[in-house]
């Protein structure tokens, strides 16, 4: 960041728009809030833009890839759709571009393999800029990720700050396509890694068995019956015994899920209820890794609405289990709001990740900024 970004930054709270493009491939999360890099002063309005179901499978196809010749096109289209969700926010909030000053833009995760120091979020950061007329930072994870971290989880700092007031050690679990989870210690200590699948599993098995995009509120799997021996085989994965940071693809488990219920002849609800209890044990072999219990775990994403997960947590953790919104909190725009208060640490040059959130050598500041035409140096 340039110092007089930095000057600017620091002279007062901004207001910041954060815009997340989950894992779970199901839209754009926007959200305005009020932040001075520590503390978020004051939420305002967030907004959900779903993807239609041509750009979604789009989007899907990139999974897995570098950026080869492919990407740009799809880039472009998610951008532009980035830049249409920040337009109408700030529509409905009464605002004008220049009332806001900062975007915090994510962008999409197509490929995440830090064991081999690369990270890929597409999004343009400079052609949202010109079309939001608004500075953006972009590319959070890359500087983590080549000082030899993980690159994830980045929420932890954002979680912390939330958490202030409640009663700790609490753990934050974020059930997207990837689950995650932060755990805040009584003195502010942050552990912080990806336990293993989120909704992505569930997803992919639903879409595939059944046409649809979700097991909705976990119905599905709860009319299903878990297999026991075919879970023992996927929670054999090496994955669970490696100590933390560590962080996962998307589609780190797919394979072996593949192999394993290949030709089992599961119904789709004995395959979705497998599979949230999948999820569900993955989250409870991270506690051997946390400094102690959690009091209390807090649930956000799409997956906090899936009772068969829900349920399953509460059985494999022991300990109390809500959503976010138990305390206040909007968990269907947490992580917007994350990227949003990411991006005023990032003009502020505050660190965005930690040793024992991503496993970066030291404090680890992270973005690049994108000017907008005319807002100034």
């Amino acid at each position: 960041m340039d110092n007089a970004a930095l000057a600017r930054a620091r002279l007062r709270p901004l207001r910041a728009l954060g815009l997340m493009s989950g894992t779970s491939l199901d839209g754009i999360d926007a959200a305005l809030l009020v932040s001075d890099g520590e503390r978020v002063v004051e939420f305002g309005p967030v907004l959900t833009s779903p993807y239609q179901p041509g750009f979604r499978e789009r989007l899907r196809a990139l999974l897995g890839r570098g950026r080869d010749e492919g990407v740009a096109a799809v880039e472009e289209e998610l951008t532009r759709l980035h830049a249409w969700a920040v337009a109408t926010l700030l529509a409905r909030a009464g605002l004008g571009p220049a009332e806001v000053d900062v975007i915090g833009l994510h962008g999409h995760t197509i490929l995440h393999e830090p064991a081999r120091g690369r990270t890929i979020q597409i999004g343009d950061g400079a052609l949202l800029a010109r079309l939001a007329r608004i500075d953006v930072v972009a590319d959070f994870r890359s500087a983590d990720v080549a000082a030899g971290g993980e690159g994830a989880p980045l929420a932890p700092v954002f979680h912390a700050a939330l958490a202030e007031a409640l009663e700790r050690p609490l753990a934050v679990l974020n059930l997207g396509g990837v689950a995650n989870l932060t755990w805040i210690g009584a003195d502010g200590r942050l552990v912080a890694f990806d336990t293993g699948p989120g909704n992505a599993l569930i997803d992919d098995w639903v879409r595939v068995r059944t046409g649809r995009a979700m097991d909705a509120d976990g119905r599905l799997a709860l009319a299903g019956r878990v297999e026991g021996s075919l879970l023992a085989r996927l929670l054999a994965d090496p994955y669970f015994g490696r100590r933390p940071p560590k962080s996962l693809d998307r589609d780190h488990f797919a394979a072996a899920v593949c192999e394993a219920m290949s030709g089992a002849g599961l119904s789709a609800a004995d395959g979705a209820a497998l599979l949230a209890a999948f999820t569900a044990e993955a989250v409870a072999r991270g506690l051997a890794f946390l400094p102690s219990p959690p009091r209390r775990w807090l649930v956000a994403g799409g997956g906090r609405r899936n009772a068969a997960l829900l349920a399953g947590l509460r059985e494999a953790l022991a300990a109390p289990v809500a959503p976010v919104e138990a305390v206040g909190w909007d968990g269907d725009a947490l992580e917007a709001q994350c990227f949003a208060h990411l991006a005023v640490r990032a003009l502020r040059g505050l660190p965005l990740s930690f040793p024992e959130t991503t496993g970066a050598p030291r404090p680890m500041c992270g973005g690049r900024l994108y000017r907008a035409p005319g807002r100034g140096a």
